[in-house]
């Protein structure tokens, strides 16, 4: 009996996505549950599994076609047996078997690590996992690169002499993903509908590094997570979404939709770009919370296992540009969102306290807004209760 396995429904208002990877092939034997193909969404890509055991009969689409919710993608044919495949490959020659090895090997692999497997050109069979049940990671595939290059240095050499020898220039032209292309209409649609401003200020760090610094052994010991930067702005972000409102608010037709709640995205690095998974009622939550949250979306965002709904949502975002050393700019929002917080390196400077010119480790902020709903004074009132919070955190905790 065949049965045929159709685009599932892949998030609110998403309606279509593009085949990024068949991870089986006709002929392959097919576990229940266990994924066939990667599909590129326009915010993650989403593993589609089999729901029976079978037999891959065929493909229905190709790499990079387009498809809708609810179109067939393959067939398994269910008289056939994931259990029957090894026995079937017992008298073929040692490359098949080898070539079953491999894709035993990426049934276990993110959309991230398979392209860190292409991109590395090495083996995932050959390749110890350290994740989750076995699981490869990216760091796994970087690291048996590394290895599989250290020994003959010379063969890698010799290309750029080559190069340099004919003195040729090439060219790579590399289709967008599907991710790259809605990233790009969004912060272009962004520019060209909401009205942008940007506003700066700057901040002492010196209060939450010795707090950081003071307590970091006990939270971990405690909560079992490092106590980072991003949780103490989160918390100073509620506090002046709270007091300015219209900062957490948004556009919609002729009204402005207001909330009483902070869902704050946070925009974290993934393979394929940047993402913004939600922590929801950040409010409500404790700075132990928080962190997990953040920790747990960074590395599912580096293994590419986020989900529409991480991504669903969100009525304010925070960017911290400093993990890549930048000093200072202007963050574009994230629609519908009115207004997003950039961060930045932290570094000493000297600055003048009290009449004396001292050192102290200061950091640019800049929060960009959209002018059509927010005035300057309610942006500068923001981003100056944001700098005053984290200055002096004690007033998170008595809420100033």
């Amino acid at each position: 009996m065949a049965t045929e396995i159709t685009v599932p429904a892949l998030g609110e208002s998403v309606t279509e996505g593009s085949i990024g990877e068949w991870l089986k092939q006709p002929g392959d034997a097919v576990a229940a549950d266990e994924p066939i193909v990667s599909l590129e969404t326009d915010k993650v890509a989403v593993d589609v599994p089999s729901p029976i055991a079978g037999v891959l009969v065929e493909h229905r689409a190709e790499v990079g076609d387009t498809v809708e919710v609810g179109a067939v993608l393959a067939v398994i044919d269910e008289s056939g047996s994931a259990g029957a495949a090894p026995a079937a490959k017992e008298t073929a020659p040692a490359p098949a078997a080898s070539k079953e090895a491999t894709s035993d090997a990426a049934v276990t692999m993110s959309p991230a690590v398979r392209r860190a497997v292409l991109e590395h050109g090495v083996d995932p069979s050959t390749i110890k996992g350290t994740g989750k049940d076995g699981r490869l990671t990216k760091e796994d595939v970087i690291a048996a690169a590394k290895a599989k290059s250290d020994p003959a240095p010379a063969p890698a050499a010799s290309a750029p002499a080559a190069s340099a020898a004919t003195g040729e220039r090439r060219e790579e032209r590399v289709k967008m993903t599907r991710m790259r292309q809605t990233i790009a209409k969004r912060l272009k649609g962004a520019q060209e509908e909401a009205a942008l401003l940007t506003t700066f200020n700057d901040v002492d760090m010196s209060a939450v590094i010795e707090a950081r610094t003071k307590y970091k052994d006990l939270f971990a010991k405690k909560h079992d997570i490092r106590l980072g930067f991003m949780g103490f702005f989160a918390k100073a972000a509620c506090l002046a979404l709270k007091d300015v409102p219209s900062v957490n608010a948004y556009i919609e037709g002729d009204e402005i939709v207001y909330h009483d709640y902070v869902d704050i995205s946070v925009a974290v690095s993934a393979p394929n770009g940047l993402v913004v998974p939600v922590i929801r009622d950040c409010q409500d939550k404790g700075f132990a919370r928080i962190e997990k949250d953040i920790a747990d979306f960074g590395g599912r965002a580096k293994e590419g296992t986020l989900t529409m709904a991480d991504m669903t949502g969100g009525t304010f975002t925070i960017s911290n540009g400093g993990v890549f050393g930048s000093l200072m700019s202007t963050p574009i929002i994230n629609p519908p969102q009115s207004a997003v917080l950039g961060l930045h390196r932290i570094e000493d400077r000297a600055v003048v306290v009290n009449g004396e010119i001292v050192v102290r480790p200061m950091m640019y902020i800049a929060l960009s807004y959209d002018h059509r709903l927010i005035d300057g004074r309610e942006a500068v009132t923001a981003l100056k209760i944001i700098k005053e919070a984290i200055e002096d955190p004690t007033r998170m905790l008595i809420d100033l």
